[in-house]
């Protein structure tokens, strides 16, 4: 009888990991809402590839995720050939707090051939540009402005490709005040599965 009770309570046990095991699986993609995409030829086979934007909306402080489908010569189907959910800087829903000004949903297009991702965080815009090469897509471009709020605006280049750096301060008129020009040794090109937000807040 006692042999009997511990093999049910075996059985039992195994069960409720299971199943709790099978929830937290079920339970691990949050992303449903999408909040944007973009088509468009990136692998240059004059075929349209498409960019997904999704956001996790249980979390205060919402997630996105990004993902890329790519084109096959042998299918008609597109193949989801980048998934990530931490090179986009997690940002409070904007209509729900009302922080529309400083927070703003992350935007893709598709420019010849190359996926742009612009940002808007605090009134600092960013884009980044990133091309298909050898089955990956790497970040060759990376451009910001931000305003002091009146007259100037102080905008930064980086070229990853060339190896160039500038920073510098515009006013309403043609002239560039320029205060950073670096050169640096250009290095292997970050992949965009690689990347996080703060990879790219640090150049």
């Amino acid at each position: 009888m006692k042999k009997l009770s511990s093999f049910y309570f075996i059985l039992f046990c195994l069960s409720l990991s299971i199943n709790l095991s099978a929830q937290k699986t079920g339970n691990q993609d949050n992303f449903s809402e999408i909040v944007g995409q973009e088509e468009g030829d990136l692998n240059k086979d004059k075929i349209n590839d498409k960019i997904i934007i999704s956001a996790d909306n249980t979390i205060e402080i919402r997630p996105f995720k990004l993902q890329i489908f790519l084109s096959q010569s042998n299918s008609k189907k597109l193949k989801l050939a980048v998934s990530t959910d931490k090179i986009l800087e997690p940002q409070y829903d904007a209509e729900k707090y009302g922080m529309k000004k400083n927070f703003r949903i992350p935007d893709v297009f598709i420019e010849n051939g190359k996926l742009t991702i612009l940002t808007n965080i605090n009134e600092l815009k960013s884009r980044y540009i990133f091309r298909f090469s050898n089955g990956n897509f790497e970040l060759t471009n990376i451009a910001r402005i931000i305003s002091d709020g009146r007259e100037i605006t102080t905008e930064t280049e980086i070229d990853l490709l060339k190896g160039t750096k500038v920073v510098f301060d515009q006013d309403f008129g043609p002239k560039k005040k320029y205060k950073i020009r670096e050169k640096f040794k250009p290095k292997p090109l970050p992949k965009i599965q690689n990347l996080t937000a703060s990879d790219l807040a640090k150049y």
